[in-house]
């Protein structure tokens, strides 16, 4: 049997960190079976769906390293309607599927409002297709649908408990529940790998296949994501767009590591592994049952250890689209002609070790492409209080006298300026740092200014010095 999988989200919106998860292990456990991964996108929702939504889950596959010509797709679920139909009128015809015109308010009337699901009315009306007439599954009323999961082992659902469901309006169009089977059918996939949200609907899906006389899937059940209280991972609660994190500058890398480790660990005492060590390791017979939990703090030290594993020319290239501004990023605050490869050469180094996501670059190198340093208020007023503009004077004074504008005899000149005065090296330094960077926190201070150079260094020290007053 050729191993066949499907990744089928919907163009809804931005793309959910969960499906990505999704989608790398759907294309991980076909890589490793010799299989083909399918993208399905189920755009039936006409009403939420648009165009760049779907552009934008394949740029998002692309950018987590499920690269477009290496899958089968996209196919769309709109182009199968009258797949779908004609599995409906199969199952009305045999006998599988009744019409009913239940309202919810029939329902829960003639329930005493203790319904919990739908009794069964229409079961023997002999209603046929009409205006407000959904058609029904009929589910047996005995026995046990037992779900072959690969993650679950063996969940086990009694029929009695299943209602009949819905699985066409009474416009004709199909519902998920029979969409997505009858997808899954007509491309022949033989598992199905998604999130632990849809197993309830597991038993009726596994239903409507036997009664179409098809073979389920081999069925796996992944861990639901949640946030730091627990609670399942929502768009209108947290940051679970995947583009957002590729825009603040994470790296593919490290959100494909992080994500993989939601629910699974490879072997050994290790959290970030190469992406080869996956495709050897990950089963999802070591998927664990336990919620996920999508720690953003864990991912960001993840992103930066990924962040200093870069070579020096890796690690100018991530950086060149904040540098230089995109369509998706905002310009720098300098201008380009401003820009010096050199200088941003000399000064990576140091950034590269500090920050854990690629948008903070900028923050770190623009005092030394601005004319004068973007100040933060916070810092100025925090480092420029009593006595700061006696610190100004005697820096610049001990730094104009060096014969060598290096970082040891600037960090030296500071010290003996310091110790004059009975501070520590931290007292002594934060007013210079925020005349000549801006901010109280940034690169080493004396590397900068041998960076900044001699001349743009005093000038700034006498620029904050007449700011004082």
């Amino acid at each position: 049997m050729t191993v066949r999988v499907r990744f089928a989200p919907s163009p809804t919106g931005m793309f959910h960190v969960g499906g990505a998860r999704s989608a790398l292990q759907n294309w991980i456990f076909a890589q490793q079976s010799g299989g083909a991964f399918v993208l399905r996108i189920e755009d039936t929702d006409a009403a939420r769906n648009r165009p760049e939504w779907t552009e934008g889950i394949i740029q998002a596959l692309d950018w987590i390293g499920i690269e477009r010509g290496t899958y089968e797709g996209p196919h769309f679920q709109s182009s199968y309607a009258a797949e779908h139909t004609a599995a409906a009128t199969r199952l009305y015809g045999e006998g599988r599927a009744y019409y009913c015109d239940c309202s919810r308010d029939d329902v829960v009337q003639r329930s005493g409002n203790t319904h919990t699901g739908y009794d069964g009315f229409c079961r023997d009306r002999a209603l046929g297709p009409g205006e407000g007439r959904a058609l029904r599954f009929r589910t047996p009323d005995e026995g046990a649908t037992v779900v072959v999961d690969l993650v679950r082992g063996e969940p086990t659902f009694e029929n009695k408990l299943l209602e009949d469901f819905v699985i066409a309006r009474s416009d004709g169009s199909a519902v998920f529940l029979l969409a997505n089977v009858v997808d899954d059918m007509t491309m022949g996939i033989t598992h199905v790998i998604r999130a632990e949200e849809h197993l309830p609907n597991t038993p009726k899906q596994q239903l409507l296949w036997e009664a179409l006389g098809v073979k389920p899937p081999v069925w796996a059940h992944v861990p639901v994501i949640v946030n730091e209280k627990r609670q399942k991972l929502s768009k209108r609660r947290d940051k679970v767009a995947l583009e957002s994190y590729r825009d603040e500058g994470y790296l593919a890398a490290a959100m494909r590591n992080y994500l993989l480790l939601l629910g699974w660990a490879p072997s050994g005492d290790r959290e970030i592994v190469p992406w080869e060590t996956v495709l050897s390791e990950f089963r999802l017979s070591d998927v664990n049952h336990s919620p996920a939990f999508f720690d953003v703090k864990k991912l960001r030290a993840f992103n930066g250890e990924y962040i200093r594993a870069l070579s020096a020319e890796e690690f100018a290239a991530v950086c060149a689209p904040w540098l230089s501004g995109t369509a998706t990023i905002p310009a720098p605050p300098w201008s380009p002609a401003a820009f010096d490869t050199q200088v941003f050469a000399a000064v990576a180094p140091l950034a590269q070790t500090r920050i854990a996501v690629l948008s903070e670059i900028v923050d770190y190198v623009d005092f030394l492409f601005l004319d004068e340093p973007a100040t933060d208020e916070q810092s100025w007023n925090k480092a420029m209080k009593e006595g700061a503009g006696d610190i100004l004077d005697a820096a610049a004074a001990a730094f104009g006298a060096l014969d060598e504008w290096t970082a040891e005899p600037l960090k030296a000149a500071l010290e003996r300026v310091g110790e004059e005065r009975g501070l520590k090296l931290g007292k002594t330094q934060a007013p210079v740092r925020v005349a000549t960077t801006g901010r109280t926190i940034g690169l080493p201070l004396f590397e900068s200014l041998e960076i900044l150079g001699r001349e743009r260094s005093l000038a700034r020290l006498a620029a904050a010095r007449a700011k004082l007053g």
